[in-house]
């Protein structure tokens, strides 16, 4: 079983909902939540600047699973695509998004996977919820 690390925020409809159900569908499809961080409101960052946004609800949890990275990252976009997102433009307002921060030890960087999340470390709306739950795998994952 792998230990991982995954961001979660949302910042259309029922923001805090949809991290919940994100949650649970997560652990339906065999992503055992072990711990979760409380949930943040943040304003959003890197968006187009014709975008118009409201402000995001942001969490972080640790979970265990026997899925491989790439399976994690269909599943996670799967969830996505169910609760109702749609990329019409990149970084763009969410219901949902469901990053990979971490899996286990593992660095990966291919066109469709980036392990560790490359940029994590400069997303106070990341770290802030990833310290709370873990602060020793944050200041050992440099």
């Amino acid at each position: 079983m792998a230990v991982v690390f995954l961001g979660l925020g949302s910042n259309l409809g029922s923001r805090g909902e949809n991290i919940h159900q994100a949650l649970n569908r997560l652990q339906e499809s065999g992503v055992s939540i072990q711990k979760v961080s409380t949930f943040i409101e943040t304003s959003p960052v890197d968006i187009p600047p014709e975008s118009v946004q409201g402000d995001f609800i942001n969490a972080v949890a640790k979970a265990v699973t026997d899925c491989s990275p790439q399976e994690l990252l269909k599943t996670c976009l799967k969830i996505e695509s169910e609760l109702g997102r749609v990329r019409t433009e990149q970084n763009g307002p969410r219901p949902i998004d469901i990053d990979i921060l971490l899996y286990d030890d593992l660095k990966i960087n291919t066109p469709e996977l980036t392990i560790p999340h490359p940029r994590m470390r400069e997303r106070e709306f990341v770290m802030k919820p990833f310290r709370e739950i873990a602060p020793e795998v944050c200041e050992s994952s440099h």
